[in-house]
């Protein structure tokens, strides 16, 4: 049983190498989003510049086309709540440049496949030890750890007992009160979601705002 990660890809690297200098990425959740590459820019201007768009908002693969082509080179770009083969062949092909799974879908080996033969980054959700073994064995480059807020810190430190070598990325309910406390117990990086891009400030196009939430949940994480 293989336990690392099975993909060298040079974008596969920039991802990982992206999160581990930022120490955080951005899950968007919105009912729509008119203007992906305004939001990213200004997520990259307040400092983090790795974004998970999800299968949640409706037209994801051409918003992914959108920001692939004009958002630049300096945002990394992703697809989130991928729950089969399709979706992930759809997503790469629309450039995403990393896929995310919300846990461990029946045809999670199909997407690490399909996410590794285009060079992509896979993050496979997970939230048990066993889980996270799992997302492992299949090659995943990294795991997400999910819902973080059920289990908090010290879970994520116990599971670094048995996998150090694990890049663990924990997702939901962190926030700048403990973000900073998931680095410590040796996350790869944090995810932000809701109090960094508010969907309302999305709908009302405040993308000051949506940098300034940035740069400050950047700051909390110092």
């Amino acid at each position: 049983m293989n336990h690392s990660p099975m993909n060298h890809s040079p974008m596969a690297d920039l991802v990982i190498d992206t999160l581990r200098a930022d120490q955080a990425l951005v899950v968007v959740r919105a009912n729509r989003l008119d203007d992906p590459v305004a939001l990213c820019r200004a997520l990259a201007a307040g400092g983090i510049r790795t974004v998970e768009l999800t299968y949640t908002t409706p037209g994801l693969t051409d918003l992914l086309a959108q920001v692939s082509a004009e958002a630049g080179d300096d945002i990394v770009i992703g697809a989130g709540t991928v729950l089969t083969a399709d979706q992930a062949h759809a997503a790469v092909a629309a450039g995403a440049r990393f896929l995310v799974t919300p846990g461990l879908p029946p045809e999670a080996a199909e997407i690490v496949a399909t996410g590794h033969a285009a060079g992509a980054a896979v993050i496979l959700g997970a939230l048990t030890p066993t889980e996270v073994l799992t997302a492992t064995s299949l090659g995943a480059d990294a795991v997400k750890i999910f819902p973080a807020r059920a289990l908090g810190p010290r879970h994520l430190s116990d599971l670094r007992g048995p996998f150090p070598e694990v890049a663990l990325i924990p997702s939901g309910g962190v926030d700048a009160d403990n973000a900073a406390e998931f680095l410590q117990a040796g996350a790869l990086a944090v995810t932000a979601g809701t109090s960094v891009v508010r969907p309302a400030d999305v709908d009302e196009a405040r993308w000051d705002q949506i940098t300034t939430n940035a740069a400050r949940f950047r700051a909390a994480l110092r």
